[in-house]
C-alpha cells in the first residue's frame, strides 16, 4: 500500500495510469471543451470538492477538469472493487488529487477512505470539509447527514450514536466512526460540511 496524503495500491501503476488518461482525454471532448472554456476563468478557484465515484481512469479525467479549473480535490471510489489502481496511482503521484482507493478494501476500509476524502488536514475557515461533493451511490452524503444527525443529538444531550443498534453491517461502521469522532471531541465537523 502506498501512502501519502493518498492512499493507493501501488504507485508505481502510475506511469500506466497517465498512459491511459492521455488516450480517455481524446475520447472525452467534453471535458476536454470544459478545461478550454474555464481554464482563464478558474470557476473552481478555492473551491474544496470531495468525490465518491468510481475511481477509473474516465474519472481520472473529470478529476483532472475539476482541478485544471481551480478544485482543490480529494476524492475516494464508491465501490470496494471497482477502482483501477492505476488510475488511482497516477491521481496521486501527479497530485491532481488526495485519492483513497484501491481495488478489493474492506468496507470498514472504504469507509475510512470515505472520511479521508471529506477531510482536508488543514482548516480553510469553514473547517476541514468540502464545498462541493460530487458523490454517485450517496455514500458520502448519507455520512455527512448522519454525522450531522449524530451531533446535533449529541450536543442536545450527550448521546452518542448506538453501532448495535443496527443489523446493517456497513451502517454499523458508519456509526462506528461518527461515534469515535464525537468522542475525540469533533463535536462541529459535519455542521460545518452541512452548511
Amino acid at each position: 500500500m502506498s501512502t501519502g496524503d493518498y492512499k493507493v495500491a501501488d504507485i508505481s501503476l502510475a506511469d500506466y495510469g497517465r498512459k491511459e488518461i492521455e488516450i480517455a482525454e481524446i475520447e472525452m471532448p467534453g471535458l476536454m471543451n470544459c478545461v478550454e472554456e474555464n481554464k482563464d476563468r478558474q470557476p473552481l478557484a478555492g473551491a474544496r470538492v470531495s468525490g465518491s465515484l468510481h475511481m477509473t481512469i474516465q474519472t481520472a479525467v473529470l478529476i483532472e477538469t475539476l482541478k485544471k479549473i481551480g478544485g482543490d480535490i480529494r476524492w475516494c471510489s464508491c465501490n470496494i472493487f471497482s477502482t483501477q489502481d492505476h488510475a488511482a496511482a497516477a491521481i496521486a503521484r501527479d497530485e491532481s488529487a488526495a485519492v483513497f482507493a484501491w481495488k478489493g478494501e474492506t468496507l470498514e476500509e472504504y469507509w475510512e477512505c470515505t472520511l479521508s476524502a471529506v477531510t482536508w488536514p488543514e482548516d480553510d475557515g469553514k473547517g476541514h470539509g468540502p464545498d462541493i461533493i460530487v458523490d454517485d451511490g450517496g455514500d458520502m452524503t448519507l455520512l455527512i447527514h448522519e454525522g450531522k444527525k449524530a451531533e446535533d443529538a449529541f450536543l442536545k444531550d450527550g448521546t452518542l450514536p448506538d453501532p448495535t443498534s443496527t443489523d446493517n453491517e456497513e451502517f454499523k461502521i458508519v456509526l462506528t466512526i461518527i461515534k469515535r469522532l464525537l468522542e475525540a471531541g469533533e463535536t462541529d465537523k459535519w455542521n460545518k460540511i452541512a452548511a
